[in-house]
């Protein structure tokens, strides 16, 4: 009689849980491990996670380690976020092979961890990722094409050692080996820091070597204001979607300034979380989901219209266009800039 009593008791207050809304469904705790601060794209990136963490309802919250370090720090980053209890984690890997262990012990405890960005090699991690390589190749190859296959160029590179530097270098090469009257002068690491890209930029041009063209590993526009500091005629330079290289190729399209813009949205931080709760909810992802860079050149009129559409002048200059990947994320544009998760 009891027993039937409580079982009837349990289904009335499940009932009117239904009825006022209040059935529960399991909120999941993201974590989220990031090691270059102050950089506008990877700030972006977290945005992106919070941003879709909120519209999914899925989330009750996202635990941020958030600091400059490399493979060491990240590790130990990671493991505090196991201790914390999350659920999900979401890691732009500093490193495509050292994580590899601690990422199996997050999965072992049945944690989804999703590298996005970058690559990592633990098979049991889930890959969503802007295709470096071909960001890379195909930037390369348009600047190239445009300097009719001859000239020297300099190589921007980004942090030595991370996978998506490599991943752009190797695609870098792959076009140089289609024109072998294109001469490399110079190629630098930037650290994907905009002082450190125009102090080197700034000493290429007072090197006096011959400079026809610039690819960028996205520190495009420190080399305009290098050349715009400098009063020199602009060369074409290869970039990324980001704000302030944007703003530049509309203004300064009269000047001469010709840009080569290749896709790289952080968004795809939000395309991870996405795919993470997907896995959560028993659906069958693939293990590497790679996002097909487009390509635009300012001195075409497609071109100038896509910057015209995206270039928003309330946006910090050095961070990327906001935006979003379909069919992965689902926030507005609105929650992006907002940056803010559940809770906050």
């Amino acid at each position: 009689m009891k027993m039937k009593v409580s079982i009837l008791v349990c289904a009335a207050l499940s009932a009117l849980m239904a009825t006022f809304g209040l059935a529960a469904e399991k909120k999941y705790v993201v974590g989220v491990s990031n090691t270059l601060v102050g950089n506008g794209w990877r700030e972006e990136m977290v945005c992106s996670i919070k941003a879709e963490a909120l519209a999914s309802g899925m989330v009750s919250k996202v635990i941020l380690a958030n600091r400059n370090g490399g493979p060491s720090e990240q590790i130990a980053d990671l493991r505090n976020l196991i201790s914390a209890g999350v659920n999900v984690i979401i890691v732009n890997p500093s490193d495509r092979k050292a994580l590899d262990p601690v990422i199996k012990q997050a999965t072992d405890r049945g944690i989804v961890v999703v590298a996005v960005d970058q690559a990592v090699d633990a098979p049991s991690a889930y890959v969503v990722a802007n295709d470096q390589t071909a960001y890379g190749r195909e930037g390369a190859e348009a600047l190239f094409k445009m300097l009719g296959g001859k000239g020297n160029v300099v190589e921007m590179r980004g942090i030595d050692g991370v996978p998506a530097d490599a991943d752009r270098h190797e695609g870098f090469t792959e076009a140089l080996k289609k024109y072998p009257d294109i001469k490399v002068v110079a190629s630098v690491f930037t650290g994907w820091s905009p002082d450190k890209a125009a102090q080197a930029m700034k000493d290429l041009i007072g090197s006096g070597k011959q400079i026809d063209g610039v690819w960028t590993s996205g520190i495009d526009k420190a080399v305009v204001d290098a050349y715009k500091t400098a009063n020199l005629k602009y060369v074409p330079v290869v970039g990324a979607d980001n704000n302030g290289f944007m703003g530049e190729q509309i203004a300064l399209k009269d000047a001469g300034l010709v840009g080569i813009n290749v896709t790289n949205p952080p968004a795809v931080g939000g395309a991870g979380l996405s795919v993470a709760l997907d896995v959560l909810q028993g659906k069958k992802m693939p293990r590497v989901i790679h996002l097909t860079p487009a390509v635009y050149d300012s001195s075409t009129p497609e071109g100038m219209a896509w910057l015209k559409s995206l270039y928003d002048p309330s946006v910090d200059p050095n961070n990327p266009v906001y935006s979003s990947v379909k069919p992965y994320t689902h926030y507005s544009i609105e929650q992006e800039k907002a940056c803010k998760g559940p809770g906050e």
